[in-house]
């Protein structure tokens, strides 16, 4: 928060800034990452405004079937980087069947502002043979991007069917030897959730993400092929969303004005792929 995935601009003289613009406002962010091939060449913004806070007034509590823990980030202004002042509030529980985790952004400040919120959590493959694993992503489109050094998207979404793309398949498709680090759109929901799934038939192991929040529009998935993981992120925004390249498309950025709220919730269960 209060952006996942990329954020492309020019840069500040200093090069440790990018600018960008929302609703004509200017918006300075931190120049935290570059391209994989050459830490010189185009410098970004990434991974949102709160990689370094800890959450505050943290509790648990016993809920049905299990244990839930809050907590409150009072992120203000985002250290000076955005238009109004937020809140951050968060619910983890586990229980019998599930895991849920719930965040709340409100806009506790005078201005309106842009929010969109995601996660970048690693899902492991236990058997270690990755080629096997089964990757389920129930969307229709993907966007283009200029290279996997950069990332960057070009504004253009491209069907996914007849693709390497295209992992519809209702018990997945393995991923081999694909690189990804994409991100899915055009999402198709089940009983109104994005459930996309991890299998691991040699573990006999499987995953649902499923993403219940309406705002949800875009799944970043990150799978290098020489590691035993696929990071699965599920957001509301493409990547780049205040850039030009999308023209009038909705990037999923929500506007949040003084006063009003936007609830993230992503749920995991787990499943055997022989049953």
């Amino acid at each position: 928060m209060p952006y996942p995935n990329r954020i492309v601009g020019p840069l500040s003289p200093d090069g440790k800034s990018v600018i960008t613009k929302w609703h004509g406002k200017t918006i300075t962010l931190p120049a935290n990452w570059h391209s994989s091939a050459d830490p010189t060449k185009d410098k970004h913004a990434m991974h949102g405004l709160i990689l370094a806070d800890q959450s505050q007034d943290v509790a648990t509590q016993n809920i049905p079937d299990g244990q839930s823990v809050t907590g409150v980030i009072h992120a203000g202004d985002f250290g000076g980087h955005w238009l109004s002042q937020t809140d951050l509030s968060f619910v983890i529980a586990i229980t019998g069947p599930a895991v849920d985790c719930t965040i709340v952004a409100k806009n506790v400040g005078k201005d309106p502002e842009p929010m969109a919120i995601g996660w970048h959590p690693y899902f492991a493959v236990p058997s270690g043979d990755r080629k096997q694993a089964l990757l389920h992503v129930p969307a229709t489109k993907v966007a283009e991007i200029n290279n996997y050094q950069d990332v960057f998207p070009t504004g253009d979404l491209m069907p996914v069917k007849g693709t390497k793309y295209d992992f519809t398949a209702p018990r997945g498709k393995a991923l081999d030897d694909i690189f990804l680090d994409d991100n899915w759109s055009t999402l198709q929901r089940t009983d109104g959730a994005v459930d996309v799934t991890l299998a691991d038939p040699a573990s006999n192991y499987g995953v649902h993400i499923l993403g219940l929040s309406p705002e949800i529009r875009t799944v970043q998935v990150y799978a290098p092929p020489t590691k035993q993981f696929t990071a699965i992120e599920e957001q509301f925004n493409f990547g780049d969303p205040f850039g030009k390249e999308w023209g009038s498309t909705n990037t999923g950025m929500v506007t949040l004005d003084p006063g009003k709220s936007v609830e993230w919730h992503v749920r995991l269960t787990l499943f055997q792929p022989g049953k």
